[in-house]
């Protein structure tokens, strides 16, 4: 897997193969998932990339850190 970050774009591009994709298709407004002719995903298109990780994050961050001894 190889992940690169366009920030003239604001675009995450994760490639899951190696594999050339054929097309792309829409998934909601901010993503396009590329697949091969026979319909194998190699890669997924994030666009709006900086807000959307923000996004999926912020619940994450905002809940209580754990202490040392809760991670050993």
């Amino acid at each position: 897997m190889k992940i690169k970050y366009y920030p003239d774009a604001d675009a995450l591009d994760i490639r899951i193969s190696d594999e050339r994709p054929d097309y792309g298709e829409a998934a909601g407004e901010e993503m396009i998932l590329h697949y091969t002719k026979s319909g194998k995903l190699v890669k997924l298109e994030i666009l709006n990339a900086s807000k959307m990780i923000i996004d999926l994050l912020e619940p994450i961050l905002r809940q209580k850190p754990l202490a040392e001894s809760d991670i050993t």
